[in-house]
């Protein structure tokens, strides 16, 4: 089969030909359809990422058709359309991640190839209004989205949110989410366009955060604070968060593209009962809770532009421009 593979770092990947997977008990063989890009792949190429092991097939969301199972009782999986849950052996505990937990696509051979042999539990059935490059989009970003917005930040109906560096996969799916949970959503972003197009998904209005003060303006606009933040940059902008959340507010974080936050005042966290709540990926429950949203609301990832297996450094240097709104798909076969 054709894989898209990290050589070496800092160098292009390479597609090329490697031995099928074969499923074991308890696996699956998937032929892939579909598969997206994450900045993860992206830093993992740039060698921006802790233990990284060469050659590896890099992708963590993809979506196909189940081609051969391990064990006769999972037969049931065969011919089966699916996506795939990156988020590996999380562990009996849903508050936090167990010592096995990985994200697939490092170590594990991941999404960027024509095949994948996948744990059978990290199956889910594909939400049937999708194409497959819509549901390729969905799994890592929108099981990060779904766990900060529900699991940590408990959202309800009729609370104000903000989502943070609007654009971006997770950020994406956080604006759906809320919005269909029923939510008032704001954004903020350094693109005028790309705050006009959250816009068009059900945000209620953005603001410029290049500008000295436009936490001021956001809660102009906005009417006043925030019930609850989702925020995945960290860096100078996180302390910023703090202005703009209510007494008692959650701020969900899972990155920090930005670096680590200078300058935060915890006294005005503390004072304030605001809660910095961490996430990262989610639970086999989260997921379906995830799913679940996406096909009882009808929701429909954005995509940016779609790629050839063939193409896929061109994938990687298209996300490293950062010019994109939305996810960036591998189309397969």
């Amino acid at each position: 089969m054709k894989a898209a593979t990290l050589v070496e770092l800092k160098k292009p990947i390479v597609v090329q030909n490697v031995a099928d997977p074969v499923a074991a008990p308890g696996q699956a063989v998937v032929r892939l359809k579909a598969a997206a890009l994450n900045h993860r792949d992206l830093w993992i190429q740039l060698g921006l990422y802790a233990n990284i092991k060469l050659p590896i097939t890099l992708g963590s969301d993809g979506a196909g058709v189940v081609e051969s199972v391990g064990a006769t009782a999972d037969q049931v999986w065969v011919d089966s359309e699916v996506i795939i849950n990156p988020s590996l052996d999380w562990g009996a505990d849903p508050r936090a991640q167990g010592p096995s937990f990985r994200i697939l696509g490092l170590p594990d051979a991941g999404t960027h190839a024509e095949k994948i042999v996948i744990p059978v539990a990290n199956l889910s059935p594909k939400p049937a209004h999708l194409s497959w490059e819509q549901a390729a989009a969905l799994p890592l970003a929108g099981l990060t989205a779904w766990r900060a917005l529900f699991t940590r930040a408990q959202l309800k109906a009729g609370e104000r949110v903000l989502v943070t560096g609007i654009g971006g996969g997770a950020a994406l799916f956080a604006l759906q989410f809320a919005f269909a949970a029923g939510a008032t959503v704001w954004v903020t972003s350094s693109s005028p366009e790309k705050i006009a197009r959250a816009q068009t998904l059900g945000a209620a209005g953005g603001v410029n955060y290049r500008e000295a003060d436009w936490t001021e303006k956001l809660l102009k606009a906005a009417g006043g604070p925030f019930d609850v933040i989702i925020d995945s940059a960290g860096g100078e902008g996180f302390a910023k968060l703090i202005e703009v959340t209510r007494p008692g507010g959650r701020i969900a974080f899972f990155g920090a593209t930005a670096g680590n936050p200078p300058g935060l005042d915890v006294r005005k966290c503390f004072f304030r009962q605001i809660n910095l709540l961490g996430t990262t990926m989610g639970s086999p429950v989260d997921f379906a809770g995830m799913t679940q949203l996406v096909a009882a609301k009808q929701l429909v990832p954005v995509v940016d532009k779609v790629f050839p297996l063939d193409e896929t450094e061109a994938a990687f240097r298209h996300m490293e421009a950062s010019a994109q709104f939305g996810k960036i798909v591998l189309r397969i076969g």
